[in-house]
C-alpha cells in the first residue's frame, strides 16, 4: 500500500502558488514540489496528486491523504456528475479548472485509490510537513 500525502498553497489567490505530495512506498520516502506564477491554492491542490500519482506505478493500491474539499469531494463525487454533464456543474457554469480535472481522473484510473481527507493544521505530522514543503515551493517564484 502506498500512502501519499498532498497539499497546495498560495500566496495570495491568485499569486506564486505550491505543490507538495510525501509519497511512501513500503518506508520508501519520496518527497516531491513544485511551483507556478499566477496561480491559485486550487490548482495547487490538484497539481499535489496528479504529481504524486506520475511518480508510481500503475496498478497500485494507494491511499491519498488530502485537507483539500475541494480535491477530495471533487474527485469522488463532483467529478462523476461533471462528465455526465459534459463539464458544467449544476449552475450550469464551466468547471474550473477543468483540464486539471480531467487529467486527475485520468490518472486515477489506473490505480486503486482510497481517498482520505484529514483536517489541516490539527497534528497530523505528515500533513504538517507536506504543507511546509508546499508553502516553501510557492516561496521559492
Amino acid at each position: 500500500m502506498i500512502k501519499i500525502y498532498t497539499d497546495g498553497s498560495c500566496l495570495s489567490n491568485p499569486g506564486n502558488g505550491g505543490w507538495a505530495a510525501i509519497i511512501n512506498n513500503d518506508g520508501n520516502i519520496l518527497r516531491i514540489s513544485g511551483s507556478e506564477k499566477n496561480t491559485t491554492n486550487n490548482k495547487m491542490e490538484l497539481m499535489a496528486p496528479i504529481r504524486a500519482l506520475q511518480k508510481i506505478s500503475s496498478n497500485e493500491q494507494v491511499e491519498i491523504y488530502t485537507d483539500s474539499k475541494y480535491v477530495e469531494l471533487g474527485i469522488t463525487e463532483w467529478v462523476h456528475k461533471w462528465i455526465k454533464n459534459s463539464w458544467l456543474t449544476s449552475k450550469k457554469e464551466p468547471v474550473k479548472n477543468k483540464e486539471l480535472w480531467i487529467e486527475l481522473y485520468n490518472l486515477t484510473k489506473s490505480f486503486k485509490i482510497k481517498w482520505i481527507w484529514v483536517k489541516a493544521h490539527a497534528g497530523n505530522p505528515l500533513n504538517e510537513e507536506v504543507d511546509l514543503l508546499a508553502k516553501k515551493a510557492a516561496e521559492s517564484n
